[in-house]
């Protein structure tokens, strides 16, 4: 099947394992959301293959030189997210929850779209780029409201903002990271959605459920370290056209 017909017989799999299960766990990465525009971090293609992330992403970078890591990296992730909107993948993961079919998602993207689709249980590994965080006084502003007009901007206290987002050099919230272990511990079905599972500590909640006894499946255009060894199967296809095929399919069954 290609991309854009995601194999039936898989679907009808996915499906049913959904409607058995108690608890469904979903992983997201930056490939559910190339589709709403916004361009991955790494791999072909990616942000850091013209930006050196030590340069620009690195906290004492941000540190030493806000306008400049403003100037080169923020301004253009601003822009980038301002004109951003969920796609199926994102919608489909909200009507899951909506349909108490989904327990919580956990995500590596800081671009809020899961919040912007209607997902209200959305774990964060790297923060969000939606807000942005005065480090003076802590007041948060929404990045879409921020004036670009001066660089660094600031806050009205005179602070200068920074992106709720995690910086190089930063570690996960603790909370996160906790509260991920034990949903992967203890769900039934995880779906692991446009992600290599190559970035720790991310990376190991599909190793996590599968030792727990969970049924892994993937869902990528291609195949990922994890197949055929930790998933128990991969539904190839971009995010966006598979979720929407499984919604369908999860509906005929109900």
């Amino acid at each position: 099947m290609t991309a854009d017909k995601p194999d039936p017989p898989l679907l009808e799999r996915a499906a049913a394992a959904i409607l058995k299960a108690g608890r469904v766990v979903a992983l997201t990465g930056a490939g559910i959301s190339v589709e709403s525009g916004i361009p991955p971090f790494r791999g072909k293609g990616g942000l850091w293959e013209t930006i050196d992330p030590m340069e620009y992403a690195h906290i004492d970078a941000f540190q030493r030189d806000p306008a400049k890591v403003w100037r080169v990296l923020i301004k253009d992730m601003k822009e980038v997210l301002d004109r951003a909107d969920p796609n199926e993948a994102h919608r489909a993961l909200a009507w899951m929850e909506k349909q108490n079919l989904l327990q919580a998602v956990i995500t590596q993207n800081v671009d809020g779209l899961h919040q912007c689709a209607g997902s209200t249980d959305v774990i964060e590994f790297h923060g969000n780029f939606a807000w942005q965080r005065c480090i003076k006084c802590k007041a948060r502003t929404a990045t879409a409201a921020v004036d670009l007009c001066r660089l660094p901007p600031r806050c009205r206290c005179g602070g200068i903002l920074r992106p709720e987002c995690i910086f190089f050099g930063e570690l996960i919230p603790p909370q996160c990271l906790r509260r991920a272990e034990q949903l992967s511990a203890h769900c039934d079905v995880m779906l692991v959605i446009g992600t290599s599972a190559s970035v720790y500590p991310a990376a190991s909640m599909p190793f996590i459920a599968n030792q727990n006894g969970a049924t892994v499946i993937e869902i990528n255009p291609e195949r990922t370290a994890l197949s055929g060894k930790v998933s128990d199967f991969l539904i190839a296809g971009h995010a966006g056209p598979v979720m929407k095929a499984l919604v369908k399919t999860i509906v005929e069954r109900l």
